[in-house]
């Protein structure tokens, strides 16, 4: 934990589960993303995204701190760093199915950094046992930001648990941590796929002041 721990602010703690953090690489598809009361508009809402996150802890509420959010859709990246006040990267991205899997790249100029892997489920959907890794790592209901004042920021979400497979995947290249400091050569991947996830998010609030 010590080794991630410069990468989250003074006001929450990095999470462990058996004394052990971990670090979510989360290549995804949106789909249906819309402000309440706005019609569902396709080229705005529906694109690529791949996040990298720590998972953290606030007086006791779980969640999660985002290094990084890659998305394809220019607009979304700017209301999204804006309105939640997350660290959005514009990147060049492609998603395609196939019989091999899931094909996903990712590209991003400024700060440098790539993802290529195909992906594939590879057991029954399963619900997240209570006390496990899966639960530990996916029961997880707000995420915590800083706005540009240095101020703690928390935003909720609401979702139903993951209807969780097991996974394999052909990681061809993974240079989304290195631009953070971060290295995992010797790591051995955990895989997890899901087909489909509906949540609904709030806008985050100040929940207090942190400084790293």
């Amino acid at each position: 934990m010590a080794s991630v721990r410069h990468l989250v602010p003074a006001g929450l703690e990095v999470d462990s589960f058996d004394r052990q953090t971990w670090i979510g690489v989360v290549p995804f598809r949106m789909e249906g993303v819309m402000v309440r009361g706005l019609p569902d508009v396709p080229w705005i809402s529906a694109f690529p995204e791949l996040n990298v996150r720590l998972y953290v802890t606030r007086g006791g509420k779980p969640g999660v701190w985002f290094l990084s959010l890659d998305a394809s859709n220019p607009v979304a990246v700017w209301v999204a760093r804006r309105v939640f006040h997350l660290p959005y990267e514009h990147a060049r991205m492609k998603v395609d199915l196939s019989q091999a899997g899931v094909e996903y790249w990712s590209a991003r100029r400024r700060p440098p950094a790539a993802f290529e892997a195909t992906f594939r489920p590879t057991s029954p959907v399963r619900e997240p046992a209570r006390g496990s890794l899966e639960h530990w790592l996916t029961e997880r209901y707000c995420f915590y930001a800083l706005d540009g004042r240095g101020r703690l920021l928390r935003g909720d979400v609401h979702h139903r648990a993951w209807p969780l497979q097991s996974a394999e995947a052909e990681i061809r290249r993974n240079a989304m941590l290195e631009v953070h400091g971060v290295s995992i050569h010797d790591a051995k991947p955990l895989l997890h796929f899901a087909r489909r996830l509906d949540m609904v998010a709030w806008a985050p609030t100040r929940v207090g002041r942190a400084a790293h």
